[in-house]
């Protein structure tokens, strides 16, 4: 079964071990020889109240993914190995 971007976009990115909320997703990285997605990519927490600008962007590799949902997609972020882009 397929899923478009626009779906995938609409659903928020959760820690299974924390419960913390990463955010939604912004970006995909493709390989392009496979069209797979390796990775996707979430917007950076804001700094000094989010005022001046975000810290950079979070890479969830798609090997941490455990769980894609109806509404959230479930994430393994415990080995603290989430890539900053």
């Amino acid at each position: 079964m397929g899923t478009r971007l626009n779906d995938l976009r609409q659903k928020e990115i959760v820690d299974t071990a924390t419960g913390m909320k990463l955010g939604e997703i912004i970006d995909l990285e493709l390989d392009m020889h496979t069209g797979q997605i390796t990775a996707l990519i979430v917007p950076g927490p804001n700094t000094v109240w989010g005022i001046f600008r975000r810290r950079e962007d979070v890479v969830v590799p798609w090997t941490k993914i455990k769980t894609v949902g109806k509404d959230v997609i479930l994430v393994d972020a415990s080995s603290n190995n989430l890539l900053l882009k």
